[in-house]
């Protein structure tokens, strides 16, 4: 059970600032543990080892939209939020990603609302216009970066073997990838989902090595929905998760600890009913994400699970 915990060790130290003692933390766990239970697995007994290691993450992808004054603004907003047991994500534009962090780290929340990318490229370094590394994004302060997302692979002919590549460059480099899979409208209609999101995702695990599952989120986004006001269903978007965690764990997440977010036009409406769904363990929300109301009212959904999975 403790597989996986364990090999994140190294990674999980941290001081509590109040009593100087050092501590066990993890960016998946709502509150960090002691090194009593880290080293037992001394867990709050009602949650297996998933539970915990697969704490509910709402993450905004701000697109292409933003400006340094609607930024400050937004980041203000989200600042003056209570502290939730989720976790709270923000993608915003490349040439913001260092605003948005200084503003987190002068209103001391940057330990709360964790910054991330909306893409990498899949290259080290050298003569490639226009791209940014994992390594530039690790030093502006980013933790996670999307890839994969529809818009790239459908606008920007990324491939399956692009996205792999991309992927295996982050974890290099220290940043959690979150893929995006999804299916067409057509393909949907053809009854190819699961195919699709099966074959988006072993292009992926072909790339990697055996130890990097688990180090890595999956967001479900069916292309059909996203950016026109209509959602899956809690039942069509649960059918595909369901789907992808068994295959996530006939590939090596045997703990079944990676979690999977939900993307397809998430708002204020239709958050509670996705998760109340068994395996959406968070959301990918757009245009959502650019009214702070809005995404804290998502993350405040998303914390309800979180409740209720320690409850149960």
């Amino acid at each position: 059970m403790l597989t996986a915990f364990v090999k994140s060790w190294p990674r999980l130290w941290a001081t509590d600032r109040a009593s100087k003692h050092r501590r066990y933390s993890c960016p998946h766990l709502a509150k960090p543990l002691s090194f009593a239970a880290a080293l037992t697995g001394d867990l709050q007994k009602s949650m297996s080892l998933a539970d915990v290691m697969r704490t509910p993450i709402v993450a905004g992808n701000w697109k292409m939209n933003g400006s340094i004054a609607s930024v400050d603004a937004l980041i203000q907003g989200l600042v003056s939020s209570e502290d939730l047991e989720c976790e709270l994500l923000v993608c915003p534009p490349t040439v913001f990603l260092s605003q948005v962090r200084d503003r987190l780290i002068a209103k001391k929340r940057g330990s709360v609302i964790v910054l991330g990318a909306q893409d990498v490229s899949q290259h080290e370094a050298g003569a490639h216009t226009g791209e940014v590394s994992a390594d530039m994004l690790s030093e502006c302060g980013c933790r996670y970066t999307l890839i994969g997302h529809s818009e790239r692979r459908q606008f920007h002919a990324e491939s399956d073997i692009n996205v792999a590549a991309k992927v295996e460059r982050s974890l290099t480099a220290g940043i959690r990838p979150i893929v995006c899979v999804g299916e067409t409208l057509e393909e949907r209609q053809n009854g190819y989902t699961l195919s699709v999101v099966e074959r988006q995702l072993d292009a992926v695990g072909e790339m990697i090595s055996a130890e990097d599952w688990g180090r890595f989120d999956v967001a479900y986004e069916p292309v059909w929905a996203i950016g026109n006001g209509e959602s899956a269903s809690p039942e069509q978007a649960q059918e595909v998760h369901e789907a992808l965690r068994s295959a996530l764990q006939k590939n090596g997440d045997q703990n079944g600890t990676t979690r999977i977010l939900y993307g397809g036009s998430v708002n204020q409406d239709n958050a509670d009913a996705l998760f109340e769904m068994a395996d959406i363990d968070g959301a990918l929300v757009g245009g959502a994400s650019l009214v702070a109301e809005s995404f804290l009212s998502i993350a405040a959904s998303a914390a309800v699970r979180s409740t209720r999975s320690r409850a149960g």
